[in-house]
């Protein structure tokens, strides 16, 4: 046999062919004209017994270099750290990695406790009344919200602050052409929203604006000046936010936000070539019936003892199309899981910690980096990213910090031709003061 999952024998085949009434392969596509069929043989090599395949595949995975073996300095958007070991033994169990949509309650109060929980949890870090559970990822929960600001206050205009990661506010154009909405980017100055811009644009047909906190650039954004002026008008206030910087940061709930979006990816979910993740979606009581994808709520059995059900569902699967409020379908809920048993955990104290040591180690190697000459680009409190200026091309820069056992930082020029030179570099938890003070001393030696 040579094929692992598809076993066929021509015993097999022959049963088959005698099932559905035909004696031959040839007889089961004899409908189909032969003028019209491929005569030949396909452009593709020939099968491989599964140990080549197995050690084709092995010698291809070991041309990449993973984080395991390099220190990583790279973030915009995915980040690497701690992961209790507990995380992989949970998810790994066959009625969480099997499960699908919990539609009966009576045997999937296992996956919908986790979900609660999930909820739950991106509550108390958001200060928001409500969350959903999960969506794909945090660049579409933020078209998502945008989408809901829209349908909710009947107008047509999104405001996005170009701070907002690049990847989501491309997203966010994608599904705002599709709902024939208008999207007007605003510039940025010193790293963070130009509030002048932004009063320029602002005006009654806008729907709400969109920032992010800690923003792409690492610069936390002023909030509480960003809220009052959103709700001069009738907009409303999205904010996409990472949930570990949660943990130390005024949350946005705090300042009045209407819609907290995001991505878990930092709870428990690793690097993994940049996915799957799992994104959330928080909101206020008034906006409950509005929010994509599901709801879980806790309620009682006959017998007085607790229980969790799917409470409410936006798809249009479930209710009438016109009422529906996003086709979202599988939710992420094992990586909402892993997100969950994470933050579990770690608990209260240990996010904290985390959010703690990744603002302070972030703030050291920058100042490591300036006592060898490395510009920083925004003097802006930061959570756990910053931009430094390297005057010569990132790539060139990255190639040379690989050859010295680093995986440098990302590239702004790639999504800005104004940002040429610049790069973006990520400090966690796991970065260690010997690796910080190398990495400094190197980049140091390069720019």
């Amino acid at each position: 046999m040579n094929h692992r999952y598809l076993p066929m024998t021509e015993t097999d085949q022959a049963e088959m062919l005698k099932t559905i009434g035909v004696e031959s392969i040839e007889e089961l596509f004899s409908d189909i004209p032969k003028e019209i069929r491929f005569k030949g043989n396909l452009n593709i090599k020939e099968a491989l017994k599964e140990p080549e395949l197995v050690s084709y595949f092995q010698g291809l995975a070991n041309k990449n270099v993973s984080i395991k073996q390099k220190p990583s300095f790279l973030g915009a958007g995915v980040y690497e750290h701690y992961i209790p070991s507990i995380v992989d033994h949970v998810i790994s169990r066959s009625e969480f990695y099997t499960a699908y949509t919990p539609y009966q309650p009576e045997i999937s109060q296992g996956e919908l406790q986790a979900i609660f929980e999930f909820q739950t949890m991106i509550c108390e870090l958001t200060g928001m009344d409500l969350a959903n559970s999960s969506m794909y990822d945090g660049p579409t929960a933020l078209a998502e919200a945008a989408m809901l600001s829209a349908g909710q206050t009947k107008k047509k205009t999104i405001l996005v602050s170009k701070a907002v990661h690049p990847e989501a506010r491309a997203v966010l154009q994608t599904n705002a052409t599709g709902q024939r909405l208008n999207v007007i980017e605003i510039d940025t100055k010193n790293g963070v929203t130009d509030l002048e811009k932004l009063k320029q644009v602002y005006g009654d047909d806008t729907a709400c604006v969109v920032v992010q906190y800690p923003n792409f650039f690492g610069n936390l954004e002023p909030l509480a000046e960003l809220e009052e002026l959103t709700h001069s008008g009738k907009a409303m206030f999205v904010v996409s936010s990472n949930p570990l910087s949660l943990g130390l940061l005024k949350p946005p709930g705090q300042f009045g936000a209407d819609i907290v979006v995001g991505d878990a990816q930092p709870f428990g979910i690793s690097t993994q070539f940049g996915g799957p993740h799992c994104g959330y979606f928080a909101t206020t009581k008034k906006l409950m019936r509005k929010v994509p994808g599901r709801l879980v709520g806790q309620t009682t059995d006959e017998h007085g003892q607790r229980g969790f059900v799917l409470t409410l569902q936006a798809r249009e699967q479930h209710i009438r199309r016109e009422k529906a409020t996003s086709n979202i379908c599988s939710n992420q809920a094992l990586n909402a899981l892993a997100a969950s048993v994470a933050m579990t955990a770690i608990g209260k104290k240990g996010v904290k910690e985390m959010a703690y040591q990744n603002v302070q180690k972030a703030a050291y190697l920058k100042r490591q980096l300036k006592e060898h000459g490395v510009e920083i680009v925004h003097e802006q409190p930061t959570f756990n990213e910053f931009v430094v200026l390297v005057n010569k091309p990132v790539a060139d820069v990255n190639a040379q910090l690989f050859e010295k056992g680093f995986i440098g930082g990302y590239d702004l020029g790639r999504d800005c031709e104004e940002l040429e030179g610049q790069m973006l570099i990520a400090v966690t938890e796991v970065r260690t003061k010997e690796e910080l003070d190398c990495f400094a001393k190197e980049l140091g030696a390069l720019v």
